[in-house]
């Protein structure tokens, strides 16, 4: 996607997720196979022991996968419903600094939606975003399990 496609979805995002945007959470990058998301340890993300709050982290997460989800499902010119029906975290390290939370994996995505098509029932995927700072480091990671299903026509 080019810098000018970032910058309006960027922007968007105060309208669709405000708290994130207000947070500082943003799209790095979305390609065909991956997407990328940023967000810098600043005093409106912060908690008490001056390091990025929990929950931003894990809007950050959340973001690469559900985006890059959503993409495939418009792309795929169906009617699919998609919704997070789990997740679980481990932080490993102080975040602090800028974080990126990548997800890299949209062949796993294509065949998930390829499949909701074709069988007409819910599919599931569990997905691994991991949070990386500055100096490469894994500072969290999370896993967030997707649902989706294709819309019966009416």
């Amino acid at each position: 996607m080019n810098k000018i496609s970032l910058f309006f979805r960027n922007q968007m995002s105060f309208f669709w997720l405000p708290s994130a945007w207000l947070c500082g959470v943003r799209v790095d990058s979305i390609e065909n196979n991956s997407c990328s998301v940023r967000v810098k340890h600043r005093w409106i993300n912060k908690n008490p022991f001056n390091s990025l709050f929990w929950a931003v982290q894990g809007m950050a997460a959340e973001m690469p996968g559900g985006l890059l989800l959503g993409e495939k499902i418009k792309n795929s010119g169906h009617n699919i419903s998609m919704l997070l029906i789990g997740s679980t975290s481990n932080f490993t390290k102080k975040a602090v600094g800028k974080i990126l939370f990548t997800y890299e994996n949209g062949p796993d995505l294509d065949k998930m939606v390829n499949d909701a098509v074709v069988t007409k029932e819910a599919q599931t995927l569990t997905i691994l975003t991991k949070g990386i700072d500055q100096n490469g480091d894994v500072v969290s990671e999370f896993t967030f399990k997707w649902s989706i299903k294709l819309r019966s026509k009416k």
